[in-house]
């Protein structure tokens, strides 16, 4: 029940800064949910069942999201079909990749990405729209990068998808939209691959489905559900730029806590 409280509370804060901010909650659920399993007494595969966990939880809660952009026209549905494939080959190739590595080796990749991103935000970053869209080997290349970091930091990818539209000249909206119906097939494939590679896993904490821990899944599916559309009808009122700024400080500080035991 303790874990479960303490879940509900970063769903909570994922799904109200999803809907507010237009981001993915994997990058507040992945260190939570470490410090949660670890305050609970767990020690074995956290790192493998955070990113699992967050992953399948994107599968359900991202349909949302995806649904709303394509009513309104703004997904770029050839992007999707080019680049789709190969994040899904990306994705399931680093879950099992992952599968080999200990915990504090994707810790440490965890902790460099989110003060990378963390450091884009607080810099208002954004990268210049200087070339067009590679043709099938780029896309595919680019996908599969994508995929694969993806599946190392249990996102969706938009943090690296949006960036690289944006870079080949896609319009920022349809950038955001079409990265968010590119994010489920990697959340989707990235749950399978985590449930295949942690199957017979040793020392996992009950009421786990290889690498996803199911009462966290149906816990923050809930409550980031319930919460992602208040965040978004208070993203009219707020100044979100300088909520972008909020959060990525909450992001180092999450993260300059992973890397504290790390380094101890």
């Amino acid at each position: 029940m303790s874990i479960l409280a303490a879940l509900a509370g970063v769903g909570v804060i994922a799904g109200f800064l999803a809907g507010l901010l237009g981001v993915g909650g994997g990058l507040i659920i992945v260190p939570a949910m470490v410090w949660t399993l670890e305050a609970s007494g767990f020690h074995t595969h956290v790192q493998h069942l955070a990113l699992g966990t967050s992953l399948a939880v994107m599968v359900f809660t991202s349909m949302s999201s995806v649904r709303a952009h394509h009513l309104r026209g703004a997904v770029d549905w050839s992007i999707v079909r080019r680049m789709a494939p190969w994040m899904v080959i990306g994705t399931l190739a680093g879950t099992q990749v992952a599968g080999y590595l200990p915990s504090r080796e994707l810790k440490w990749f965890f902790v460099v990405y989110a003060y990378a991103v963390a450091a884009q935000m607080l810099l208002d970053k954004k990268p210049k729209g200087t070339r067009t869209l590679p043709q099938t080997a780029g896309m595919g290349v680019a996908g599969g990068l994508i995929g694969l970091v993806s599946s190392f930091v249990g996102i969706g990818g938009g943090s690296m998808s949006v960036p690289f539209m944006v870079w080949c000249q896609i319009a920022v909206p349809r950038a955001i939209a079409t990265s968010a119906a590119l994010g489920w097939p990697i959340a989707v494939s990235g749950a399978i691959g985590y449930l295949i590679s942690g199957w017979q896993a040793p020392g996992l904490p009950p009421w786990s489905a290889g690498f996803i821990y199911l009462p966290g899944l149906i816990t923050l599916c809930v409550i980031t559900s319930a919460l992602a559309p208040l965040g978004a009808a208070l993203a009219h009122r707020l100044p979100v730029s300088r909520l972008k700024k909020v959060f990525a400080a909450l992001m180092v500080v999450m993260a300059t806590d992973m890397l504290w035991g790390l380094l101890r």
